[in-house]
């Protein structure tokens, strides 16, 4: 459906501020999904970005409501691995394992595809199936020399997929690799190698503080007393908007889909 031109400005405002938010302050995205959503309920773009706004904040039951709403309006199977995780935030990790092995599994590109191997996983993890998440992980992506944007987040559920059975040195093995292909953070698995490497970090801001509170710590001015400092010693401190609304089609949904069911 088309939307009026100022109806469709104010709805874009509104999916920027989730965009910007939804990382650093979901629930400030969540509130802003909604507002999009009361002025636009039948755009589709509006429908998904309040699904991941609501995912982000770990309001399973209403993401997977939204979420099957756009994918009814645009008919788009790339939502179907995140519809699967709000099963599992919603206690069903049997459905998840079902939406894993469904025809639209097929459908998706090989970003979808990993993607949904990681929801799989997770799933056989929170059933207390752990040999059967690690064999769910091994696969042709994992095993490959090429780094893709997914492969950092395989590799460290691997690792930690390892880790949780027991099998530290190959865990140790796959933290280091996922490290190796972790350009932009998406991971802690440097931190996650630090601590079976037994290794702690200390905030040198906080030591500094301390430092600074126990200077003056038992002085007494009056008699002359020069503090102490005692030095210490070395530490180690360390949706997308689219560019218009206006010409999503939809065919389909208001708010409060009902076929929704926290992690």
């Amino acid at each position: 459906m088309s939307l009026p031109k100022g109806l469709a400005e104010e709805v874009s405002k509104n999916l920027v501020m989730v965009a910007r938010l939804i990382d650093e302050d979901p629930e400030g995205a969540y509130g802003y999904s909604r507002v999009a959503l009361r002025l636009a309920s039948r755009v589709a773009a509006v429908r998904e970005a309040a699904g991941f706004a609501a995912y982000a904040s770990q309001k399973y039951s209403e993401a997977l409501a939204e979420f099957r709403a756009a994918r009814r309006m645009t008919g788009n199977v790339d939502l179907w691995p995140v519809m699967a995780d709000c099963e599992r935030g919603l206690g069903r990790p049997e459905k998840a394992l079902e939406m894993a092995g469904a025809p639209e599994v097929h459908k998706l590109d090989k970003a979808g595809q990993v993607e949904m191997r990681l929801v799989a996983a997770g799933a056989r993890r929170d059933m207390d199936q752990l040999d059967a998440a690690i064999v769910t992980l091994q696969s042709p992506e994992l095993a490959s020399n090429s780094v893709q944007p997914w492969t950092a987040r395989l590799r460290y559920a691997y690792a930690d997929a390892l880790l949780a059975a027991g099998r530290e040195d190959e865990a140790r093995e796959w933290f280091a690799k996922a490290i190796e292909s972790d350009k932009d953070g998406s991971t802690n698995a440097s931190d996650r190698l630090a601590e079976l490497d037994g290794v702690e970090f200390v905030d040198a801001f906080d030591e500094d503080e301390n430092e600074d509170e126990g200077d003056g710590e038992g002085e007494d001015p009056s008699e002359g007393v020069e503090p102490v400092v005692i030095e210490s010693g070395a530490t180690v401190g360390t949706v997308e908007v689219a560019e218009s609304v206006a010409d999503d089609d939809s065919d389909d949904d208001v708010p409060g889909d009902d076929e929704g069911s926290q992690r």
